[in-house]
């Protein structure tokens, strides 16, 4: 647990420091990087009974603010600590702890980003208010069960992201190239029959039941009797085992209803995940369509119909 630990906090203090700098200085940042460089200087410091390696928050502003540009500040001060210990090592034995907690502080108080916090608060307070409980945690827990919730609300964040995301019934908008969300185009057109939803999100286990109804809702809120609901799953980046079975019982409510289920601008790797399911077999091939308007082009070649408008064929 103490490594693990240890690893934890190198790992949240590595990540933050660099892009902080990364970002201040313009300069590329690779966290992969960062990390194997990281894991070698512990590898190296293993053999030899050394301390854990991490970067920190607070040498690294010190080492700034004295001037330090390279690397090379890190062989120079390993030098002169060596220098002083062998010559002279009571030399700042009693100086007093306030002192070096000045240089600290003085040093990585350029590091708290006031102004950013201020565009984060005024563009969406949820993730001040998150930023602003990951930082009370550290300092009342401290600084290892502190980064523990946060990773914990941070994923908690992302299902609850997840689990309701946005979805759309899409027609065609004069003068807009493509498809577009109903209920922001009022005056948008629909094809009698056909049902064009949208879902923006990936496929799992925390919104797969969500996606059937909403699903049977676009096909229920059509003004007129459905024969094709056409998934616009470009947004669709992963399906796993639970939302795969949500598809299969979704289809076959709708072939129950004799309502044929397709798809289109879905990815290539969700179509082979698709394939590992069994579903790229039972829905097979031509159910499948490069783009939204060769789904709706082949519709229309089997079932010419008129466009209709949203806004005058309301239920």
């Amino acid at each position: 647990m103490g490594g693990v630990a240890v690893a934890l906090v190198s790992f949240a203090d590595t990540s933050v420091l660099s892009r902080t700098y990364a970002a201040r200085l313009r300069a590329p940042v690779d966290p992969n990087q960062e990390m194997v460089g990281l894991g070698a200087a512990n590898l190296a410091a293993a053999f030899f009974q050394g301390f854990p390696i991490s970067s920190s928050s607070s040498r690294t502003p010190v080492a700034e603010a004295a001037g330090a540009r390279t690397q090379l500040t890190g062989v120079v001060g390993a030098a002169a600590i060596a220098l002083l210990l062998v010559f002279a090592p009571n030399l700042l034995r009693h100086l007093p702890h306030t002192a070096l907690a000045a240089v600290v502080i003085a040093s990585a108080i350029g590091l708290i980003e006031v102004s950013d916090l201020r565009r984060i608060y005024r563009i969406q307070r949820w993730e001040f208010w998150l930023s602003m409980g990951c930082f009370v945690g550290v300092a009342v827990l401290g600084a290892i069960p502190g980064i523990a919730l946060a990773i914990v609300i941070a994923v908690i964040e992302f299902l609850w992201d997840g689990w309701r995301p946005h979805s759309a019934v899409l027609g065609r908008v004069e003068q807009v190239r493509g498809y577009h969300d109903i209920t922001r185009y009022p005056g948008a057109r629909l094809i009698p029959g056909l049902v064009l939803f949208r879902w923006d999100a990936p496929l799992f286990f925390a919104n797969a039941e969500l996606f059937h109804e909403r699903a049977l809702d676009a096909v229920a809120g059509s003004p007129t009797p459905v024969r094709w609901l056409v998934v616009a799953a470009e947004p669709v980046t992963s399906v796993d085992v639970t939302a795969a079975d949500a598809v299969c019982e979704l289809d076959e409510t709708l072939r129950a209803a004799g309502i044929e289920l397709r798809f289109a601008e879905m990815k290539d790797p969700v179509k082979d995940k698709l394939k590992r399911f069994g579903l790229f077999t039972r829905f097979g091939e031509q159910s499948f369509f490069a783009t939204v308007d060769e789904a709706v082009s082949t519709y229309l070649a089997a079932h010419p119909v008129e466009w209709v408008d949203w806004e005058d064929r309301r239920p």
